[in-house]
């Protein structure tokens, strides 16, 4: 397991991304490994994230000053270094030393949010003592709803500023890469008791949590255009528009095919934010232009922990900022109010759709 502690100078050796994954490749466990990448059933969804986002290519425009380039953006009103947040993942003990803590340390140097899963050690109290970083809250329902506002109660005490309820798990995935390798992950060894008040779920304990509660609401988990008008029609703060990474409902569309009509849904009345597959810069560019408001990054997070502690979660957010930076110059724009859906067009992928089809150099010696 990496630890936290690597000193900097290390992490500069790291010159790509890919270079990122294939060290957590070789740091990890076979079982974390094939959490962290793994998808449900047949991991067509997973795919789909991939080939959604390689279905779109770009349309730049020549001839403008970008000499200066402005990357950082507004999240729910933090300001944010990138238009990204660190998307909440269970189990981040597994792959690195101190876990939350550990995301929300590498959150707070670079300067962008972490959103912290319930299922996600060392907590909610700790993680949010770790580091003064932006912090948002999400939660599993395994309780009724006083346990539901105690957890609203500590979030707000612990200076986490939105709170999210994530919809697509009414019932758990069978991930088959961990059910083949046997892997049992320790906080599933509870989560049972608790399942039925996960399926219970409905859009009136949404209402319920929207009236009784003044932290903002984020429900992760959209992925139409019907749920997105409900979701705003009862006043949620921010539509996250989320397959979970490909590992709940397989056979799912990719959360870029379904962006746009989110959008159009939710007509500026809420925040759109998205993840699944996201992995480049040139992911995150696509995402705004499509009208979100910020990208979750899932397992580019674990990927970068897994490789380097925090130093490599740093220094993976560091080269995404540089992809960032340089397909805005590309493009002819100078900061993310000037793009929108002029600057894209559908494409057929050039790839075969998969996890890491992003990087094609991965198997290079």
């Amino acid at each position: 397991m990496p630890k936290s502690s690597l000193n900097a100078p290390h992490v500069e050796a790291f010159l790509t991304l890919q270079e990122i994954v294939a060290a957590a490749r070789r740091n990890l466990a076979p079982g974390p490994w094939s959490y962290l990448v793994g998808g449900a059933e047949t991991e067509t969804t997973v795919r789909r994230n991939r080939q959604a986002l390689d279905s779109i290519a770009f349309r730049p425009r020549v001839l403008r000053d970008v000499s200066r380039i402005d990357s950082t953006a507004q999240i729910l009103g933090h300001r944010s270094r990138l238009p990204v947040f660190l998307a909440p993942i269970g189990g981040l003990e597994s792959i690195v030393e101190g876990g939350a803590a550990a995301a929300a340390r590498a959150a707070a140097e670079f300067g962008v949010p972490q959103m912290l899963s319930s299922v996600c050690q060392p907590g909610l109290e700790q993680t949010a003592a770790a580091a003064n970083a932006t912090r948002f809250f999400q939660l599993y329902v395994r309780g009724d709803d006083a346990w539901v506002d105690d957890f609203a109660r500590r979030a707000r005490d612990h200076g986490y500023s939105a709170f999210c309820l994530t919809v697509d798990v009414a019932m758990y995935s069978r991930r088959e890469r961990d059910l083949i390798g046997r892997y049992i992950k320790p906080w599933r060894a509870t989560a049972a008791e608790g399942a039925p008040f996960q399926s219970g779920l409905s859009w009136d304990q949404v209402k319920r949590f929207r009236d009784k509660h003044d932290l903002p609401l984020i429900i992760k988990g959209i992925a139409t255009a019907e749920d997105a008008k409900l979701a705003v029609k009862l006043g949620v703060d921010v539509v996250y528009v989320s397959n979970h990474g490909g590992r709940q409902l397989d056979h799912g569309l990719g959360s870029a095919a379904v962006l746009p009509q989110i959008v159009k849904a939710v007509r500026g009345k809420a925040q759109v934010w998205v993840d699944g597959g996201f992995m480049r810069g040139t992911d995150v560019v696509k995402a705004i232009a499509l009208g979100a408001a910020a990208v979750g990054l899932g397992r580019l997070c674990g990927l970068g922990l897994g490789a380097a502690g925090v130093p490599g979660l740093v220094r993976a957010l560091a080269l995404l900022e540089d992809e960032v930076r340089i397909c805005l110059g590309l493009l002819g724009a100078t900061s993310w109010d000037e793009l929108g859906p002029q600057f894209l067009a559908a494409a057929t992928p050039v790839t075969e759709p998969g996890l890491f089809s992003a990087f094609p150099h991965l198997g290079d010696k």
